[in-house]
């Protein structure tokens, strides 16, 4: 199996997990500004960035280095719908970057850069490996904006509490 299979086989499986939690996302006038915390940023921001992160393989792969303007603006999705168009869009660019990547261009070097600042440089094995984890980190952020809502959680790796888990509560 080639490095590319053995990714592709996880960023599929975060890919159906994560639809799952964004399809339950509220972005109605009531809940899109909704912040945990002060610090936090709102429902609206991280649901558009988990929409985002599954098409960063793209650029990974598309270019050795990305810069991140200083003036650069989060897109914001205006709907669930257009949340989960963003998503799927996505997805699609994600996994079509994936599947036609060779072995060889994973062992280069991508470097990511805030204006004329290098953040890291690492191999694009590592680097696509640690999108698929960024992906997980906030949609599990994702996940608590909605518990404290009071809105059910799918299951991501077994039931959850909502869809009838049998552990202790």
């Amino acid at each position: 199996m080639t490095t590319c299979q053995t990714i592709t086989i996880d960023y599929e499986e975060e890919m159906k997990n994560t639809r799952k939690l964004l399809e339950r996302v509220p972005l109605d006038d009531a809940h899109r500004s909704y912040k945990p915390h002060p610090k936090s940023a709102p429902l609206e921001r991280l649901a558009t960035h988990v929409a985002e992160l599954p098409a960063w393989p793209k650029m990974a792969l598309g270019s050795e280095v990305f810069e991140l303007r200083p003036d650069f603006k989060h897109r914001i999705a205006a709907s669930t719908a257009e949340l989960l168009e963003i998503f799927d869009q996505s997805v699609e660019a994600g996994r079509a970057s994936i599947a036609g990547a060779a072995d060889e261009e994973l062992q280069k070097n991508w470097t990511f850069k805030f204006g004329d600042q290098i953040s890291f440089t690492e191999i694009r094995t590592k680097v696509i490996r640690s999108f698929i984890n960024h992906l997980v980190h906030h949609r599990a952020q994702l996940g608590v904006y909605l518990r404290l809502s009071e809105i059910a959680i799918p299951g991501m790796y077994g039931p959850s509490a909502d869809e009838g888990w049998p552990g202790p509560r």
